[in-house]
């Protein structure tokens, strides 16, 4: 008898592993291939925006990956009040957190009064790993951290180790892999105004830029929307930086991938949320597992990574104010 049940219980488990298997192996091409415009608009917007567009390219020539990421770029510039405001965090003078959901997603929003608190933290130890957000925020003492620009990973470790593009702090450029080639920085001048230009690594001192990131696409130019249609890449969770008229700087940190919680946010998405916010410019940065919002040493969102927090090579900080003596 127990014999039977021993064998009854290892060919269930062997049907199971069977089925898993073979699903794992047709959903790929059930998404690519299958019928449903919408879900492989998603997907590949998701996954081709994301570290690792050669598993699109193994099913998807370059022109049809072209042709259905730039389905939604219609020429729309109406900007929809999806932002429900649901509840204040904190709120002081200088600094309010809000919490904020849209029609897809949750996140975070922080408003910093005075722009010349906000830094950028690189990690200490480049080249070699990068840090968690929450550790560079405790470490300096800051007040606040959202996770700032992309890396690359020449070694296959997945450690944040290089910053890509050009990496600006305090005035120095301490860290460029794209030589004297023009890319989309994202930082702040000596006036504590925040640039999001396309410059080469000789302009940025004429520009007197002081802390800089390079990534993007911009979402808002000169309070005008600057996103095309979704913005053709997908849905995800996201991490952007803005800019009122007045100087005020906007953190925004969206969650996603948590289908019971909030699946993520379109570039049109996180635009939106920066223009009703009165942003006068607003850039997307890094996300998806690195979308990170650390306040008062306490992660305020949800990553997406079961792993929890992702080792990232920079991040922009909110310093104490600075009292009088």
């Amino acid at each position: 008898m127990r014999t039977r049940i021993k064998k009854s219980i290892r060919m269930s488990l062997a049907f199971l592993c069977f089925n898993f298997i073979f699903a794992s192996i047709l959903a790929p091409f059930f998404i690519f291939w299958g019928p449903f415009q919408a879900l492989k608009t998603v997907a590949i917007g998701s996954v081709f925006n994301s570290r690792h567009p050669q598993v699109v390219q193994l099913f998807l020539s370059q022109s049809e990956i072209d042709r259905i990421l730039n389905l939604n770029n219609s020429p729309q510039t109406r900007v929809e009040k999806v932002i429900a405001q649901t509840k204040v965090t904190d709120t002081s003078p200088e600094i309010t957190v809000e919490d904020i959901q849209g029609p897809s997603f949750r996140g975070k929003v922080m408003l910093i009064k005075d722009p010349k608190r906000v830094k950028l933290v690189v990690t200490r130890k480049l080249g070699a790993y990068g840090e968690k957000v929450s550790s560079m925020v405790k470490d300096l003492g800051a007040i606040a951290g959202i996770n700032a620009g992309g890396f690359y990973d020449p070694d296959g470790k997945g450690n944040g180790a290089f910053p890509d593009g050009l990496t600006v702090q305090n005035g120095e450029v301490v860290h460029n892999n794209v030589g004297n080639r023009a890319v989309n920085i994202v930082g702040f001048d000596d006036q504590g105004t925040l640039i999001s230009e396309t410059m080469t690594a000789n302009q940025l001192m004429e520009h007197h830029i002081l802390q800089a990131v390079t990534f993007g696409p911009n979402l808002i130019i000169d309070g005008k929307p600057a996103i095309l249609g979704d913005g053709g890449w997908g849905i995800a969770p996201r991490t952007g930086i803005g800019q009122r008229a007045d100087g005020t700087v906007i953190f925004v940190v969206i969650d996603g991938r948590q289908p019971t919680w909030s699946l993520g946010a379109t570039l049109r998405d996180l635009m939106n949320v920066f223009y009703n916010y009165g942003a006068v410019t607003a850039v997307n940065l890094d996300g998806g597992s690195s979308s990170v919002f650390v306040y008062k040493d306490l992660i305020m969102n949800r990553p997406c990574s079961v792993f929890g927090e992702r080792y990232v090579p920079t991040a922009f900080i909110v310093t104490p104010k600075i009292t009088s003596p």
